[in-house]
């Protein structure tokens, strides 16, 4: 996607110079475009804990890269098989819910289980994290694809802007590039389909506010932010036509953890009728999960994060403000799980399905053999 007209990714990877990795820090975002180079395993995992990079599918692949950055480190090592789990385990405990993490360290440590030397081991391990970050960007577009579709039709239906409702960031700050749940609306955007995106702020880190606002506004698309609560009202009025948000795991039968809020706007949606989808690549999908609500790990972050917010003053500083008694107790829980039911498909990189079991295995066949736990 494009930044003041350039093309660009939220991390550079070059296999050939992995000393060289860097990410878009989002933490600066909208006021100031900053790259954070992640020159070794403790910075990366560091980057992912303190979401300098967020969006699991971006987690996903910096936790890839950091794993190729152990192995840079290991390449000497007597035990570099045993450095290498390490940074594994390290790599593990950053950030518990978007099933992405996990997904990426297995398939780096699957990569070097019979290297017999440390420098085949970090080869393989460059080269597996480049994999994963072009796979990346090939299944969000893949879902774009499949995703504009929808947007297609309800405009040859009304012949009217289509009105998309988000919520939180799952644009391609989210990811490598395309993003999960805007990669359609970029898609229909860049195909001449007028269309506008409600933007949920979304508290309490406000990513809506400070990033999805921000990179559909760097790519053109006519959006306009909204507080959290909005959403359910503009569906009762008729000014929202479609929703589509991303997700951090789904189960093997639909259910999906997303952002905290997500659940209430399904409710809303449901309410009124209207088509809720969730976009997602197949590295999201957590096979050995049934129950969502029951069974995924919920991440409870910093009661800052709720008692503060930061944003740039009329001075034009950036600063941090208290916004409620010192003294009151916060909670903070990252994601809510939105059941199956209330979801009317998914949208992933091989196409459009049911939120349900039967949907995902009639497009991922390969995992009917896999048993849950």
């Amino acid at each position: 996607m494009k930044i003041a007209g350039v093309v660009t990714r939220t991390i550079r990877f070059d296999p050939d110079r992995p000393e060289a990795v860097a990410v878009i820090d989002q933490r600066q975002l909208p006021h100031q475009l900053v790259w954070q180079p992640l020159p070794d395993l403790e910075t990366a995992a560091w980057a992912i804990e303190e979401m300098v990079v967020r969006g699991a599918p971006l987690i996903g692949a910096t936790a890839a890269v950091g794993m190729a950055l152990a192995g840079m480190a290991a390449r000497s090592t007597a035990d570099f098989q045993g450095a290498i789990a390490e940074a594994a385990q390290r790599l593990l405990k950053t950030r518990p819910t978007a099933v992405n993490l996990h997904w990426a360290i297995a398939q780096q440590l699957a990569a070097v289980a019979d290297c017999q030397s440390g420098a085949a081991a970090f080869d393989r391990l460059r080269l597996r994290a480049a994999e994963i970050i072009e796979a990346d960007v090939q299944q969000c577009a893949q879902i774009g694809h499949h995703g504009q579709r929808l947007i297609a039709d309800i405009y040859a239906q009304t012949g009217r802007p289509v009105n998309v409702l988000t919520h939180c960031n799952a644009g391609w700050l989210a990811c490598v590039d395309w993003g999960t749940a805007t990669a359609p609306i970029y898609q229909a955007f860049d195909q001449g389909i007028p269309l506008h995106v409600w933007v949920d702020e979304t508290r309490p880190r406000n990513q809506g506010a400070k990033l999805t606002a921000w990179e559909l506004g760097q790519h053109g698309v006519p959006h306009t932010l909204i507080a959290d609560n909005t959403g359910g009202h503009l569906m009762q009025h008729g000014l929202v036509d479609l929703v589509i948000v991303g997700s951090d795991r789904t189960t093997r039968c639909g259910d999906v953890a997303n952002k905290i809020g997500t659940y209430l706007k399904a409710l809303a949606a449901k309410d009124n009728d209207l088509p809720f989808y969730v976009a997602l690549p197949s590295s999201t999908i957590d096979w050995t999960l049934r129950d969502g609500v029951r069974e995924i790990p919920i991440e409870q972050r910093s009661d800052r994060e709720v008692k503060y917010m930061d944003g740039r003053t009329e001075s034009g500083a950036i600063a941090s403000v208290l916004i409620c008694p010192e003294a009151s107790p916060a909670a903070n829980y990252g994601f809510d799980v939105t059941p199956a039911r209330l979801v009317t498909g998914l949208i992933t990189e091989r196409g459009l399905c049911a939120a349900s079991e039967a949907g995902l295995l009639g497009l991922f066949p390969e995992q009917g053999a896999q048993n849950h736990g």
